[in-house]
């Protein structure tokens, strides 16, 4: 029987705002929802084994270093199964599904893998966990979310499947917002080209593990559709209608023996099929509704913009002279139009102007990716 006094985790959990019934030590918290089949477990793991392949491509570019996910391993577990593999610390980023498949989706880093991603991410040696970190961070799950709904939309035909904007947080793992009772964990093993093996967890609360897995069973395990396509091509004709049509043409005197089987092919295509000019795809490159609902999720994510004056190379004794009243002659002429970037990334070019004493760029050209190439930008 409890004295009253609180533990070292509800202390936690209460600083950060988070109900101490969260915390699972509540036996009807983790037997809230009871789940986790063995055929839910199966579904979901092939589901996502399958998409490990496009997830390491994705990472590669984005950081442009070799990475590879290994895995993954998906078991059903409860809040506290889960806290006892964590870390102390971890970087929990939100990306719940928000339609579709509705509920609960968390991926946690330890606080290690969470600072080399961010520090690939940003071209640094070191990197310290502050807003601009979790961002980067956000933008990464936003791509891993966004290859998962894709091959959700091929295997289950939804095409309703977004999730919202990730947020991340690097938190005591005591207060990181799991689902309550029985979910699925898919644990990876990821290697960012440092040598070291990081470990990655991907949590589905329980509707949404059920949700999915019983669209992915019960789309693989249909069998009309093949049944449709070994139809004789008769299929298209009235059933009943072939006694008749058997007699009035006189098909037991027609010799069936001289008539060759493509004969019957092309005497039922000619009685029963619907025949139907070929649609062919266009050739013109289309945004898909899918491709707008994935650039969707990084629409709040903060992006560091600059206005670049000019630039110019010194010799270091010649900075090292500098003092105040030192002129600086940069690389551009008076007049000619600034440079705006974002995160270093040259973007469109700009004329200053001054609003209310503060300093502005009116945008007068976009630069377009073939010059941004050309540039080495």
């Amino acid at each position: 029987m409890s004295d009253g006094a609180l533990s070292q985790d509800e202390i936690d959990a209460l600083l950060a705002g988070v109900d101490s019934s969260a915390l699972g030590s509540s036996p009807a918290a983790t037997a809230a929802a009871p789940g986790g089949s063995e055929d839910e477990r199966k579904a979901i793991q092939g589901f996502l084994a399958g998409t490990v392949d496009a997830q390491s491509s994705n990472l590669s570019m984005m950081t442009g270093k070799d990475v590879s996910f290994r895995g993954p391993n998906v078991v059903p577990m409860s809040r506290d199964d889960l806290l006892q593999q964590l870390p102390d610390t971890i970087t929990a980023v939100k990306a719940d599904f928000n339609s579709g498949f509705p509920g609960e989706h968390t991926f946690l880093f330890p606080e290690e893998t969470a600072k080399a991603i961010a520090a690939l991410m940003n071209k640094e040696e070191t990197i310290e966990l502050d807003e601009m970190a979790m961002s980067v961070l956000g933008e990464v799950v936003s791509q891993l979310v966004g290859s998962q709904i894709t091959a959700l939309t091929d295997k289950t035909g939804n095409k309703s499947i977004a999730s919202v904007s990730p947020e991340a947080a690097n938190v005591p793992k005591a207060v990181a917002a799991l689902p309550g009772g029985t979910f699925m964990c898919a644990t990876y093993q990821l290697s960012l080209g440092d040598g070291k093996t990081h470990q990655l967890w991907e949590v589905y609360g329980p509707s949404v593990s059920q949700d999915i897995a019983r669209s992915l069973v019960s789309k693989s395990g249909g069998g009309a559709a093949p049944q449709q396509q070994q139809q004789p091509a008769f299929a298209g004709m009235d059933m009943g209608a072939m006694p008749n049509l058997g007699g009035g043409m006189g098909m037991p005197n027609m010799g069936m023996g001289g008539m060759g089987m493509g004969g019957m092919q092309n005497m039922g295509g000619m009685m029963g099929a619907n025949v139907q000019s070929v649609q062919f795809p266009s050739l013109m490159p289309q945004t898909t509704t899918q491709e707008q609902g994935n650039i969707g999720l990084i629409m709040d994510v903060f992006m560091e913009m600059t206005v670049e004056l000019g630039r110019t190379r010194k010799l270091i004794k010649e900075i090292l002279g500098m003092g105040e009243g030192t002129i600086i002659e940069l690389d551009k002429l008076a007049g000619e139009p600034v440079d705006i970037l974002v995160n270093h990334k040259l973007i469109a070019k700009g004329e200053v102007v001054v609003i209310d004493e503060n300093f502005g760029v009116r945008v007068t050209e976009i630069v377009s990716p073939m010059e941004r190439m050309a540039e080495g930008v």
